[in-house]
């Protein structure tokens, strides 16, 4: 019996994001169409609740196997410069119950995020969307950038940061690998584009409805908690709401629910989730002047369909270190 290990580096090789995209198309549908099963993701503190630890498995038909993606949460662990999340998908033959491999998770999670924010976009802003405004500054900020430019001809991204600094210092990085102009600016300016991608670690509304303009479509990624949101309840009540679970978000959204509990939206309200939107069950934009969110959360299924993708390529390319149990 042999595992495939396939490590971080060769996860950002192998999973594009033109490709992640499409995966996650199939994920979505497959997760609003009964094909794929997760249980409730288990995230616990340690004992001294100095970190968390996270185990998210689940099953789906249309991918090789089953599995869990195992990770671990610290927090205060960017101000050293290491990852505040790592961690691992494991992968099983959903015939034989083989484990088949380990898929480093902290790429996986990263490109896949993105990649589901590029889903969104894809399937609701307007065709003619040319500009895109990032709200934060860490490694969704920069994933976020290739998965808007991936569904989207963008022209000009604006890029803002608490830290004008690390704005500047992010613009500098990717300036010269898109054929765009990127520039570091206000959250005025950021908030005035045609695609808007908050991808921060606030708590409290940084997005308000006076800033976001008809037509505009929202990414709303960084909070997930049901304390923290990043947009203001009164943009939520005026806007088309997505999903990409309903079960997710009725527990986790607080974008959505702390806009409830202020009177301004309803739970009911929310237009349906992104893969019914893909599978054509649920309608996507109605209108140029709408404006459509898109609430990510993040569900399993996810990366169990980027890892097996990554799983498939890696084999057909003998890319991996093969180990026998």
């Amino acid at each position: 019996m042999a595992i495939r290990i396939v490590t971080a580096d060769q996860v950002r090789a192998l999973l594009t994001m033109p490709r992640c995209v499409e995966a996650m198309a199939a994920a979505m549908t497959a997760a609003s169409t009964g094909q794929i099963k997760t249980p409730p993701r288990n995230i616990f503190p340690l004992l001294d609740d100095s970190a968390y630890f996270g185990v998210m498995p689940g099953s789906a038909t249309a991918t090789i196997g089953y599995g869990a993606k195992v990770i671990s949460l610290h927090p205060d662990n960017p101000a050293d410069g290491r990852p505040a999340i790592q961690g691992f998908v494991s992968l099983f033959d959903h015939h034989t119950g083989e484990p088949i491999a380990i898929i480093e998770g902290s790429q996986i999670t990263g490109i896949r995020t993105a990649a589901a924010s590029g889903l969104g976009t894809r399937e609701l802003a307007r065709p003619n969307a040319r500009t895109h405004g990032i709200l934060g500054t860490g490694v969704q900020a920069h994933t976020h950038i290739d998965a808007i430019n991936a569904v989207r001809e963008i022209e000009r991204v604006v890029i803002w940061g608490r830290d004008g600094a690390k704005a500047q210092a992010l613009v500098h990085d990717v300036a010269t690998l898109y054929d765009c102009e990127v520039v570091a600016g206000t959250i005025e300016q950021a908030t005035a584009c045609d695609i808007v991608s908050a991808v921060t670690a606030a708590s409290e509304p940084i997005v308000l409805t006076g800033q976001i303009g008809p037509g505009t479509h929202l990414n709303l990624v960084g909070a997930h908690t049901p304390k923290t949101r990043e947009a203001e309840g009164a943009l939520i009540g005026k806007a088309a709401i997505y999903v990409d679970s309903y079960e997710s978000a009725m527990n986790e959204a607080g974008d959505l629910l702390l806009a409830e509990a202020e009177g301004h939206f309803s739970m009911s309200s929310i237009v349906g989730e992104i893969g019914e939107v893909v599978a054509g069950t649920k309608p996507a934009r109605q209108s140029d002047q709408q404006i459509t969110i898109y609430k990510s959360l993040g569900v399993v299924g996810q990366d169990l369909y980027a890892a097996s993708l990554v799983y498939e390529l890696a084999s057909a390319q003998n890319i991996g270190t093969l180990v026998e149990l």
